[in-house]
């Protein structure tokens, strides 16, 4: 394992212990070059689909894609990393479990504003102001405007 800071290839576990509900081990790591310590996960390599994209491409799934995505919406907002996380870690399970070697890239965009939707209302919208690529104010609004209905049904 390659230290972040020095890119020293020698260093030594500290600690380690089960992490993500016993889905990965974190393990916390001493440098012996720099003496800097730095913390890894290691989970199962599970296969993951292939996305096929808009324009028909495919191409292999990418968390941390995904994850930039998330961090991006909830950006200045009151959501902890660990429920970015973990809507993250939900969609991924329920790819796996679909059994599906391919997967549309719209598929995942719904999925994660579904999750959004329900966490913060704001990150929601940016999410989906960039999935659904708004070509106008009106569709910004006609978006926002379902969003405020949907939240007067369930409070009533």
């Amino acid at each position: 394992m390659k230290c972040p800071f020095c890119a020293d290839l020698q260093n030594r576990v500290i600690d380690s212990r089960l992490a993500k509900e016993g889905h990965a081990i974190r393990r916390r790591r001493e440098c012996e070059g720099c003496g800097s310590r730095f913390t890894t996960y290691e989970r199962v390599d599970e296969v993951m689909p292939m996305v096929i994209k808009k324009d028909g491409n495919r191409i292999s799934y990418d968390r941390v894609k995904v994850m930039s995505g998330l961090r991006k919406a909830c950006e200045k907002r009151p959501i902890p990393v660990s429920v970015i996380d973990q809507i993250a870690d939900d969609l991924e399970r329920e790819l796996q479990e679909s059994g599906e070697r391919e997967v549309g890239s719209s598929f995942i965009g719904e999925r994660l504003m579904e999750r959004l939707r329900k966490v913060d209302a704001v990150a929601y919208v940016r999410f989906a102001s960039v999935y659904r690529s708004f070509r106008d104010v009106n569709e910004f609004f006609d978006e926002l405007k379902h969003l405020l209905e949907s939240r007067d049904e369930v409070g009533r």
